[in-house]
């Protein structure tokens, strides 16, 4: 009697495995995510796993001599900036963002600077044609004898272009349209993503061609397709803000090369996605002071950018909380101390909280320009657009020391403001009139 083959059951989310059928993927939480693998998928499976386990002998640590990695520039100091210094021979980089945030505008034009250097760039599309990409390439002045065009889904017609070159940097736009004739599946599944990134990382380590990868992302935000694409690659780096509005923010998520903790500003004009220039004065605006406002000052990495707090409080019978681009835990917290310590009645109000410029602020050092904004929308009075508000909020309503206070300070200086709320004094010398406040409601009175 023939043995029963052995079924496989791959989530299209993560690449979970089970051997039946599950409505909800244990490991990511997804619904009917679940596909059934072939044969000649799992095998290929089992191929790449062999591939990828080859065996090494341990050595001691004091024995391992340290590698130099050369870094080159890409002609864009924004996205050498994020990539630590510049791109990297033999690294993959993988590119996420929502449809018309700038992905493939901004890489072809890498693709053209990096050809202006002299080296030999293949830029392959398999979404639009030689036709379509050429207009873009007019209109970002883009073009290079030595930058090569290849509209083609096929992997092995991709390799074989390689091999034929001598290119140095690969694009791929993207991956998710592409497939293996090694696999049966349809292009974008797990089994062809998998696949064709591990091709893709053989070639990039063994002949040190740098290797950008667009990916489609999921409504959710997160890369489309398997969790393993984010682990192979060396960089993952995701598109954030608004596509309709013209600043555009790249932020590392992984970088082997390099710090996570950078980010690069750019700016969509008429010749396509550029550098920001001046970008710290792109996330707020002058002008005659307004309610419910209040200007602060985040760190990104290493930079200092001055962003806008807006805030609007309304009476209503049903109330509302919500914020774009600040935590909403962190905002009901801070409503909860308003209400404790200052004993001002948000429970009747609708809040709203707005980051302008598209900016999503992660750290707790703007707590102080929220307060400030939520009192002076709930109390109709106008903060002056000279003041910038730093300090961090503690559930007992005190004022703690934020890092890189002096950093802070000294952007807000170079931008012309006069006063700064902060909860204790700059290391270094400052022009800004500074008001020290330990409890929250010093600021009231300060107000």
């Amino acid at each position: 009697m023939a043995k029963a083959k052995a079924t496989v059951f791959e989530c299209e989310a993560c690449g979970n495995q089970q051997s039946k059928w599950m409505g909800r993927c244990p490991q990511c939480g997804a619904w009917e995510s679940f596909v059934e693998l072939s044969n000649e998928q799992i095998k290929v499976i089992k191929e790449i796993s062999k591939a990828t386990t080859s065996p090494s002998a341990a050595k001691p640590i004091t024995d391992i001599q340290i590698e130099e990695i050369s870094k080159r520039t890409t002609g864009d100091s924004e996205l050498d900036l994020v990539l630590g210094g510049g791109l990297v021979d033999g690294s993959l980089v993988l590119i996420g963002g929502s449809p018309g945030i700038g992905k493939s505008t901004l890489l072809l034009k890498i693709g053209s600077n990096l050809a202006k250097n002299g080296e030999n760039v293949l830029y392959v599309s398999g979404e639009e044609s030689n036709s379509q990409i050429k207009m873009r390439a007019d209109r970002l002045n883009a073009n290079h004898k030595n930058l090569y065009l290849l509209t083609e889904i096929n992997l092995d017609a991709i390799l074989t272009e390689v091999n034929k070159n001598n290119y140095k940097t690969l694009i791929i736009d993207s991956i998710q349209t592409l497939y293996s004739s090694n696999i049966t599946s349809a292009p974008g599944s797990i089994s062809q993503v998998r696949e064709i990134t591990f091709e893709l990382m053989r070639l990039a380590k063994s002949k040190d061609i740098s290797i950008f990868i667009i990916g489609h992302i999921t409504k959710e935000g997160s890369i489309a397709g398997p969790r393993i694409l984010e682990h192979m690659v060396d960089v993952v780096l995701y598109f954030e803000g608004d596509s309709s509005r013209e600043l555009r923010i790249l932020r590392g998520f992984k970088n082997r090369f390099g710090s996570t903790s950078e980010v690069g500003i750019f700016e969509m004009n008429a010749t396509g996605l550029v550098s920001a220039k001046d970008a710290t004065s792109k996330f707020f605006t002058r002008g005659n002071a307004v309610s419910g406002s209040a200007i602060t000052v985040t760190m990104e990495g290493s930079r200092a950018l001055i962003v806008e707090i807006q805030a609007l409080v309304c009476e209503s019978s049903y109330p509302k909380r919500s914020s774009t681009g600040f935590d909403k835990n962190r905002l009901d917290m801070i409503l909860a101390l308003l209400e404790r310590k200052l004993e001002i009645p948000l429970g009747h109000y609708d809040v709203f909280i707005n980051v302008t410029g598209g900016v999503k602020i992660a750290e707790t050092a703007c707590d102080l320009a929220v307060v400030a904004a939520i009192i002076s929308s709930f109390r109709n009075r106008p903060i002056s657009k000279e003041s910038v508000f730093v300090g961090e909020l503690s559930l007992n309503g005190e004022i703690r020391d934020v890092f890189n206070l002096d950093a802070r300070l000294k952007e807000a200086s170079m931008q012309k403001f006069k006063n700064a709320i902060a909860p204790s004094k700059p290391v270094e010398k400052s022009s800004l009139k500074l008001f020290v406040a330990k409890e929250i409601t010093q600021v009231l009175e300060w107000m």
